[in-house]
């Protein structure tokens, strides 16, 4: 399974804002905006281009332009914090969604939504900010690729060793992106060093 680790003294910046405590969600939420934007230009670095002739001022010129077949596909509701940015540079975007809550006891994941848009030979990017033990990324890859796209690749802000072997036995087609490797996951399947609950510290309801 590939997998990329951003390296880029931006994204390393921005995910020190994410990871520190005392940052307020508002912080949160643009840090989140900016660093998904890092990802994505990644995520999509080696997509096919369509040629393109163009006028400019001055001259004719042939440049090329990304065909328009993407479909993003956010976890809620963590996901939901990166999808601003992929559809502010990919503004014909397809959407779908994904709910699925994680059993505390199990660590597993159950799901309580899904609305998908027709993803039969199109690129989906899975937007999923905390790849802990992989059974939420693995369940939403598996009703995605049930539709047949052409291709999937995860978009996360930061992964665990765990929720990468999980996702090697179980989508090995499937490339990752994220912006750090982290140590391990504790007893209670959060990310160690990570940086708390995505969702909570994206909207606030921390208790």
């Amino acid at each position: 399974m590939p997998l990329t680790v951003i390296d880029h003294p931006l994204a390393d910046h921005l995910l020190t804002v994410l990871r520190d405590r005392t940052t307020p969600p508002h912080h949160f939420r643009a840090a989140t905006r900016e660093l998904t934007v890092i990802l994505l230009l990644e995520a999509v670095r080696d997509g096919p281009r369509v040629p393109k002739h163009v006028d400019t001022p001055l001259e004719p010129f042939d440049g090329s332009e990304m065909p328009d077949d993407f479909v993003a596909v956010p976890v809620l509701r963590a996901g939901l914090g990166m999808l601003d940015a992929v559809a502010q540079l990919l503004p014909e975007v397809s959407v779908g969604y994904i709910g699925l809550e994680r059993n505390e006891e199990t660590l597993e994941p159950a799901s309580y939504y899904e609305k998908l848009p027709p993803v039969a030979g199109k690129r989906v990017l899975l937007l999923d900010p905390m790849l802990a033990t992989g059974g939420s990324a693995s369940r939403a890859l598996s009703s995605i690729k049930a539709k047949a796209p052409a291709a999937c690749r995860l978009v996360c802000v930061v992964a665990a060793p765990e929720g990468v072997a999980r996702l090697e036995r179980d989508h090995p087609d499937v490339h990752v992106f994220t912006a750090a490797l982290d140590r391990a996951l504790n007893e209670r399947g959060y990310i160690l060093p990570g940086l708390g609950d995505f969702g909570d510290r994206l909207y606030g309801t921390e208790p």
